[in-house]
């Protein structure tokens, strides 16, 4: 069983994910015992996450095209494979990163896992960069989305995959 998610304050070098970051926030689940590895993690949310998650990222992707705006992170350099659209920039057991760079912002999230085997969490941090004003208006649209669809990819993290 799995504890809420909880919004808390974020915990990475931001100079290290990414300089220059305006955008940074951190969301937590307790797993309990349960065992995941980072990529697992990730993998879970991003690619068995609610449906409607993905309803709203094809909505998303309709409405961006004409912008000239990625739809995902194919053909970025993904030195560790992808997860769903995303490029895995590292990768440890405990760590993820993921995210790439697009005309109008840059983004990464940071996956990460800790604990002792009796009380492990995973904690999901985004942090985002914009490069102009059409990044500037394009994040401050999508931060309501961004933490509903954040809380409920980590909802059922540790629930079995559907």
């Amino acid at each position: 069983m799995t504890g809420p998610v909880r919004e808390i304050t974020p915990d990475v070098d931001v100079g290290t994910v990414l300089s220059g970051a305006q955008f940074i926030d951190a969301f937590r689940v307790e797993l309990g015992p349960r065992q995941l590895s980072a990529r697992e993690a990730c993998t879970r949310m991003m690619l068995h996450g609610p449906r409607w998650i993905d309803a709203l990222t094809r909505l998303r992707n309709i409405l961006v095209k004409p912008f000239g705006l990625k739809t995902s992170g194919e053909g970025a350099p993904a030195p560790h494979g992808m997860i769903g659209l995303f490029p895995v920039l590292s990768e440890t057991p405990e760590r993820l990163i993921a995210g790439f760079d697009d005309y109008h912002l840059d983004f990464r999230v940071v996956v990460d896992v800790a604990g002792d085997t009796a009380d492990r969490r995973v904690t999901l941090t985004t942090l985002v960069r914009t490069n102009n004003l059409l990044g500037r208006a394009y994040l401050a649209l999508i931060i309501p989305f961004h933490k509903l669809v954040t809380r409920s990819m980590m909802g059922d993290i540790a629930e079995p995959v559907r």
